[in-house]
């Protein structure tokens, strides 16, 4: 039913109640369905007014259960005329907050202005939007309380810039809950993951550092224990670095590009960490050390192994991780990873007895890590 053929089936008493109601619960209830009709009905352009004109009389009703009525059922519809948008944001919070977290009737200038203007509440009811963009996220981590901050942190939807993260942390960085938004975003600039390392703690710090990309020097200083409580696991930082030579060249100046280390990385399937750390041992171009290691057979492999100064009794343990390497293809199924570094971990443990108890005891753990999480996709997945 279009709103024009509910216009003459809405006798003079249902207009009565619209406008004049008795109540608001009874003024209410005619808005709700009429607001409904509107969101849903195709509608000529006509119809299109008169839609205005029943929206406009809602907007300038006295009772808030009425004006909220509206902004509630129109809070996700374009049939919400910009203007009236504006005025239900400017109205009170219960009225104002439906509207300025989801209609698409707000220009980005329009959410800046309100923004700038607007309560803590009804600032954070637009910093939790589905989409936020940069030039409005700037504007909250600048200029809005505390709690908006919050929820653009949280809101995977928002566009955040350097300088919207950098604002964030001057004002707020010592706030848990802002932390811990900032940290569980998918990606963070490396200079803000850099700066957040002194502000976080618990397990907030733990995903900043096994989550995010850390420049080198400062993954090394946490590994060596340059705060009381860190221990970041460098094998997997190097997985996820994309500067692998600079990192192994920084682990090697820190003196942290040990053969366990390598050895750890080898059995749990960061090659490409493996290759660009021999090659910095060794002072032998990558691309040379690659050649050395999968093409030239078992010589190649020696001599690399001498050239970097590794002891060949852990020769049999990378021959065991390059042949399963080369076998193993990823099926793009979830846990194809974990599934890889199991059974990665798996060959070497039960083929090659002289690992150092330290290194077994890491290789077990990861073990036990791995098949944790590849039991919680499967169960995902399920």
């Amino acid at each position: 039913m279009t709103v024009a053929a509910m216009r003459p089936q809405l006798g003079e008493e249902d207009i009565r109640r619209l406008i004049k109601g008795e109540s608001p619960e009874e003024r209410a209830s005619v808005a709700h369905r009429l607001c409904r009709r509107i969101a849903a009905d195709v509608l000529s352009d006509e119809e299109r007014q008169y839609a205005k004109d029943i929206m406009a009389f809602l907007a300038n009703d006295m009772a808030e259960l009425v004006r909220r009525t509206l902004a509630v059922t129109l809070r996700n519809s374009p049939r919400l005329p910009r203007d009236l948008a504006l005025k239900l944001a400017h109205d009170v919070e219960s009225i104002a907050i439906p509207v300025l977290e989801f209609s698409p009737s707000f220009t980005d200038e329009d959410m800046i202005e309100l923004a700038l203007s607007a309560t803590v509440a009804k600032q954070a009811a637009i910093a939790a939007r589905p989409r936020v963009p940069e030039s409005v996220a700037e504007v909250i981590a600048e200029h809005a309380g505390v709690e908006a901050v919050r929820a653009l942190a949280k809101n995977k939807g928002a566009e955040w810039t350097d300088k919207a993260f950098a604002d964030s942390l001057l004002r707020y960085g010592e706030d848990p809950e802002v932390q811990e938004g900032i940290v569980s975003r998918d990606q963070i600039p490396v200079h803000i993951a850099e700066k957040m390392v002194s502000l976080v703690s618990g397990q907030v710090f733990d995903v900043l550092v096994n989550k995010h990309e850390l420049p080198a020097q400062v993954a090394i200083d946490i590994a060596a224990g340059a705060r009381e409580r860190a221990t970041i696991d460098l094998v997997e930082q190097a997985g996820r670095t994309q500067d692998l030579p600079r990192f192994a060249q920084q682990l090697n100046l820190n003196g942290r590009l040990t053969h366990s280390l390598i050895i750890r990385a080898l059995c749990t399937g960061q090659i490409p960490f493996v290759e660009h750390a021999l090659a910095e041992l060794s002072g032998v171009a990558h691309n040379r050390i690659w050649l050395l290691i999968h093409d030239a057979g078992p010589l190649g492999l020696q001599a690399v192994f001498d050239r970097a100064g590794l002891p060949r009794k852990y020769l049999p343990a990378f021959k065991i991780a390059l042949s399963t390497y080369h076998e193993t293809e990823f099926d793009g199924e979830a846990g194809d990873k974990e599934r890889f570094k199991i059974k990665m971990i798996e060959r070497v443990l039960t083929q090659f007895q002289a690992i150092a108890k330290d290194d077994l005891d890491y290789l077990l753990e990861k073990l036990d890590a791995y098949s944790d999480q590849q039991a919680e996709g499967d169960s995902d997945a399920a």
